[in-house]
C-alpha cells in the first residue's frame, strides 16, 4: 500500500512483441506489487497478445484480462521510474524515457519461439514466467523497501 500522498512507482516493462514475457512482466509486477506500482508494458513492434502466454498465467491464477499488445510510442515523453527491457532485441532499440529513472535489463529467452509438441512449448513459458516472477519477487523490496514483505509476495503470487 502507498503511503497517502506518495505517488506510485511507474514501471515500464519492454520487449520486442509486447504479446509474452513483458505482458507475463506486467501481470506479475501488478499481482505481486500492488497499488505501490503503476505498470505498464510495451513493445518495439507490438504483434498482439500470445495464447501461450495468456494461458500461463491464467495457470497460476493470473487475471489478464486487461492486457493488449502496445507499442512503445504510446509511452514517450512519460517520465517512468523504471524501464526494464526483457529481451536483448528490445534493449538495443529501446527509445529514452525521461524522468531520471533507472533503465534496467532482464534478459529471457522468447519462449514464441519455442518448438516442438504444445506440452513442451509450454514448458518454455512456464520456464521464463518462474524467471520473471523470482526477478520480480527481488525488486519490489528494492524499488519500494517499505513494500519488502516476503509473505506478501508469496501470497500474491501463486505457484505454477
Amino acid at each position: 500500500m502507498t503511503d497517502a500522498g506518495q505517488r506510485p512507482i511507474r514501471v515500464l516493462f519492454v520487449c520486442t512483441g509486447n504479446s509474452c514475457r513483458s505482458i507475463m512482466a506486467e501481470a506479475l509486477l501488478r499481482e505481486t506489487g500492488g497499488d505501490a506500482f503503476e505498470v505498464h508494458s510495451a513493445g518495439t513492434h507490438p504483434k498482439g497478445l500470445n495464447e501461450r502466454s495468456l494461458r500461463t498465467l491464467a495457470e497460476a491464477g493470473i487475471d489478464a484480462s486487461w492486457a493488449r499488445s502496445k507499442s512503445v510510442d504510446e509511452f514517450r515523453g512519460q517520465p517512468f521510474d523504471y524501464v526494464i527491457t526483457v529481451c536483448d532485441q528490445a534493449r538495443e532499440v529501446c527509445p529514452y524515457f525521461p524522468g531520471g529513472g533507472e533503465s534496467l535489463h532482464w534478459g529471457y529467452e522468447d519462449p514464441a519461439d519455442a518448438t516442438g509438441t504444445d506440452e513442451e512449448q509450454m514448458a518454455v513459458y512456464r520456464r521464463v514466467f518462474q524467471g520473471l516472477r523470482e526477478q520480480i519477487r527481488g525488486f519490489v523490496p528494492l524499488a519500494h523497501p517499505v513494500e519488502a514483505d516476503p509473505a506478501r509476495a508469496d501470497a500474491a503470487t501463486p505457484a505454477v
